[in-house]
């Protein structure tokens, strides 16, 4: 898919215009990245919305209008962008990788460039070991140092790519692999199955009984960037989306062993194998072998589990964590599923940062089956996203109110709001409004910086909050977003346990953040407090984000009733009118 690549070039000519200085600039850049998160967060390839229509299928897309069409069309047909590259020239310096690191906006990195001569992530490391950077005006210490850690964590996580990217690409191929009549059974193992928030690559498995011609089919799909290997019953490939991905073809009698094999964290795997030895097996990624080298359970995944006396567990448990133990006693829990799932309690609306009204936000949870969302726009110290006062939050509830009045039940909306919890863990509204919402999201979005506040601070400023008695549900509690800004330093535990206290939920947020994450949810989950998965969604396409989300919570082993937006509506009412 081209969604991907194009959306990354309307979000670097936005950071482009975003250094110009005639008058209509900042409107062009907003059109830019409007136009960028909607190809982004697109379910379908962009090609065949144009394929499909043009560029006047392109326009009916929001926030493409009939310049940025024009530019999509161009990539399509071309590879290229004649603005693109015209920009680049303009602005010699690696505008995507240097702003992906923390700390470093694009007229910063223009500075850089200018004082320093910096172009690419590699002079940006020259200029901070050199310190360099904290002797410009407008940077200093502080902001080197902030500058620094970024550098560190995008080098951490290089070569690993976000689940949601991932994984719809993976079933792109998958879904490819089934109509070409080529194979009898496929599917994706490897830790996009387990649902680990990033993937270093990505693995395929297939039965067919024309494996040299699958190869050959999977190898030359327009997905494909270069070929890393390829052999008769296994092939290799470089995805133009810049990950690895392996697709092998199995015998129908391994195809479980193999599921089993691949999907599996490597310390799962050893001691599923350590219990196959000590039952007179051997297990590998060919079948479960008896002492007279029969395969006795290399067909079906679940009948490995079953031969060896364990509970078949799901994949998101398959990390070494001590599900092995549980599967063995046969106490592996049901965990939360997607169809659990009855609203989603954090969105936006174009009121303040979101791309859609409130009626289409409606509209797409409709489709969804969902019974109930919580409205819950920015409030006013949140200036970046243009949040919303008082006055404001009113006048927006009455347009609620009616929504709610046609609706006539087939959905419920939730006047809330995702409240900024200030430095000293106040509230960023009065307190009366606050009180007659349904739900209210207390969220950190300002210093969060490790350099800047220490962990008493954090987790002191999120107990102020949650201890007003007005708070429903703690958004994004440690602040991170992966691959941009890691979590700030915060004592989950005791934020748990006023949490608890308070009868706050903690957010799972199901967007790039992913936070809390898997071990978060597995440290806190010993404490009387309930999740809530959400999709933090800015537009409608953003409600695919769930299932990330669910899959986070099945990572950190949580059960439908520990969720709260899994709750019918009734009981969700009772459950955060508790104040």
């Amino acid at each position: 898919m081209e969604n991907k690549a194009i959306s990354e070039i309307l979000y670097e000519i936005a950071d482009f215009l975003g250094l110009e200085d005639f008058p209509t600039a900042r409107f062009e850049v907003r059109a830019y990245k409007k136009a960028a998160l909607t190809i982004e967060t697109l379910q379908e390839p962009i090609e065949e919305v144009y394929n499909k229509g043009g560029t006047a299928a392109l326009m009916e897309l929001p926030g493409v209008g009939k310049s940025i069409a024009g530019l999509i069309e161009e990539y399509l047909k071309t590879g290229k962008s004649k603005k693109y590259e015209m920009m680049k020239k303009k602005y010699p310096f690696d505008m995507r990788n240097l702003t992906a690191v923390t700390g470093l906006g694009a007229k910063k990195a223009l500075t850089l460039y200018k004082k320093l001569g910096v172009r690419n992530i590699d002079d940006l490391k020259r200029a901070i070991d050199t310190h360099k950077v904290s002797k410009l005006e407008g940077f200093g210490e502080k902001s080197e140092e902030v500058i620094k850690h970024g550098l560190e964590m995008k080098e951490s996580s290089k070569g690993r790519m976000l689940i949601i990217d991932a994984l719809p690409a993976a079933e792109a191929i998958v879904e490819k692999l089934r109509k070409s009549g080529l194979v009898e059974k496929v599917m994706i193992a490897g830790s996009a199955r387990r649902m680990r928030e990033t993937v270093g690559d990505m693995d395929i498995l297939a039965i067919s009984k024309k494996a040299p011609e699958v190869m050959r089919f999977f190898t030359s799909l327009p997905e494909v960037e270069s070929i890393l290997s390829q052999g008769p019953t296994k092939a290799t490939v470089w995805l133009k989306m810049g990950i690895q991905c392996d697709l092998r073809a199995l015998e129908p009698e391994s195809f479980g062993a193999a599921v089993q094999y691949f999907t599996g964290s490597r310390d799962h795997n050893v001691q599923v194998r350590t219990i196959a030895v000590k039952l007179g097996y051997k297990l590998n990624e060919y079948g479960l072998f008896d002492r007279k080298n029969k395969n006795v359970g290399g067909v079906e995944e679940e009948s490995i589990y079953e031969k060896l006396g364990m509970q078949w567990m799901p994949p998101e448990m398959r990390e070494a964590r001590g599900e092995v133990e549980l599967a063995l006693r046969h106490k592996i829990p049901k965990l939360v599923e997607m169809s659990d799932i009855k609203g989603d309690l954090h969105t936006h609306t174009k009121e303040t940062d979101g791309a859609n009204s409130i009626q289409e936000m409606a509209a797409a949870a409709v489709g969804l089956g969902y019974k109930y969302i919580a409205t819950t726009n920015h409030t006013k110290s949140l200036v970046i996203a243009k949040g919303m006062d008082e006055k404001g939050f009113i006048e927006y509830f009455k347009r609620v109110d009616k929504l709610n009045d046609d609706l006539n039940g087939e959905l419920t909306i939730l006047k809330g709001a995702e409240v900024d919890i200030l430095r000293n863990g106040k509230l960023d509204l009065d307190k009366n409004i606050l009180k007659e919402m349904d739900c209210v999201v207390g969220a950190t979005h300002s210093r969060l910086a490790q350099v800047d506040v220490g962990k008493e601070t954090m987790t002191d400023r999120a107990i102020k909050a949650m201890d007003t008695g007005l708070v429903h549900v703690l958004a994004h509690p440690t602040g991170r977003i992966i691959g941009e800004r890691e979590q700030f330093q915060i004592d989950l535990e005791k934020v748990a346990e006023v949490a608890e206290r308070n009868n706050v939920a903690l957010e799972i947020n199901a967007s790039n953040r992913m936070d809390l994450n898997d071990t978060n949810i597995m440290l806190t989950s010993k404490y009387k407090i309930l999740y809530s998965i959400a999709t933090d969604a800015h537009r409608t396409q953003n409600y695919m984000l769930m299932r990330y989300g669910v899959g986070t919570a099945r990572r950190g082993w949580l059960t439908k009733d520990r969720i709260l937006n899994a709750m019918p509506l009734d009981k969700l009412r009772k459950l955060i009118g508790k104040r």
